[in-house]
């Protein structure tokens, strides 16, 4: 299995007209997760999602290639 690098998101039964709205919807929703917490809860919260994405994904090669993009330029 390879990262996937382009637009993959989508939510099942959904019909959406335009490719970039899957991840407005996807974005909308990581801001309100957000909104009213300090920058610390906002680490925290960061720090979980991650933990629980990777272990969603779950493929290690996946994973690193992906910690190594994201690590780019950094």
């Amino acid at each position: 299995m390879t990262l996937q690098l382009q637009p993959n998101l989508a939510e099942p039964g959904q019909r959406y007209f335009r490719d970039f709205t899957p991840g407005d919807d996807f974005y909308e929703a990581l801001i309100e997760t957000h909104r009213d917490l300090s920058d610390e809860q906002s680490q925290l919260l960061n720090a979980k999602l991650i933990l629980l994405l990777a272990n969603q994904v779950g493929d290690i090669s996946v994973l690193k290639q992906a910690l190594a993009i994201a690590r780019e330029g950094v």
